[in-house]
């Protein structure tokens, strides 16, 4: 039930800010009042007044005093406190360097986001040079194969309020979105995988299967994938999905007794 103390002015403001700082995602890009307006959905004037507070407290910069923002220090060290303090990012980080070195692609463990996917851990191989995530990437759940994995296997209801949130989304191609979902559920039932190629970032794929994880049976994504012009994604399944399904059983193993809450 939601409490009177959940609607103060000071609750919204935080919940504001605090989504306005989440609009910065994995592409890296600077991005202004208008651009945050259209990620947020808020007011130009709300937009304004929070970016004027994160500078001042040193949450954000400006990118050579223009009108763009970027993510500054205070942002920064809140993540880098987590992944100190993470036990999970201790215990999983050399398991996936190694599978990564193995695979030759950059491996990754994510957890959900309000309807992105957040890459808790992530490790990339010397092969790997034109993919651009790392921990602390925001990817969309309908387009990628981290996320689908993940709406596969929340609980029906769960699964079906997920969707349709994703699908009020402006912008969105719902019959595309329900096609590709549709199609890595049925790979996810047959083979425990399912795929993306070229959809969130032109040239990419990404693999990945669902976990349950920890004490808290807690539900996270592992996935790998690369950048290339064109994949011969027969054999790159071939290859990884096994590592993948092996991968999966070792990381369940390694958290068994941890709390792995995000």
């Amino acid at each position: 039930m939601t409490t009177p103390a959940d609607t103060t002015p000071v609750t919204l403001t935080v919940e504001r800010g605090l989504e306005v700082l989440r609009a910065f995602r994995a592409d890296r890009a600077p991005l202004s009042n208008a651009e945050l307006v259209r990620r947020t959905g808020f007011p130009k004037a709300t937009v304004s007044r929070i970016t004027a507070t994160l500078i001042r407290i040193g949450f954000l910069r400006r990118v050579s005093g223009g009108r763009q923002f970027e993510l500054s220090a205070g942002a920064l060290s809140i993540g880098h406190a987590y992944l100190e303090a993470s036990p999970v990012t201790r215990l999983v980080n050399p398991f996936l360097q190694t599978l990564a070195d193995k695979l030759e692609l950059c491996v990754a463990l994510a957890v959900p986001d309000h309807l992105d996917m957040l890459y808790i851990a992530c490790r990339t191989s010397a092969r790997i040079a034109t993919l651009r995530l790392g921990v602390g990437t925001l990817l969309p759940m309908e387009t990628t194969s981290v996320g689908r994995a993940h709406l596969y296997a929340l609980p029906e209801a769960q699964r079906r309020e997920r969707i349709a949130a994703i699908l009020a989304t402006p912008g969105k191609n719902a019959d595309v979105v329900r096609k590709n979902l549709d199609t890595a559920f049925e790979d996810l039932r047959t083979t425990g995988v399912c795929m993306a190629v070229g959809e969130y970032q032109r040239n990419a794929y990404g693999i990945a299967l669902p976990l349950t994880v920890g004490r808290t049976r807690t539900l996270m994504s592992l996935n790998c994938g690369a950048v290339e012009l064109e994949p011969d994604m027969t054999a790159i399944r071939k290859r990884a999905i096994p590592a993948l399904h092996a991968a999966g059983h070792r990381l369940t193993e390694l958290l068994a007794d941890v709390d792995c809450e995000p």
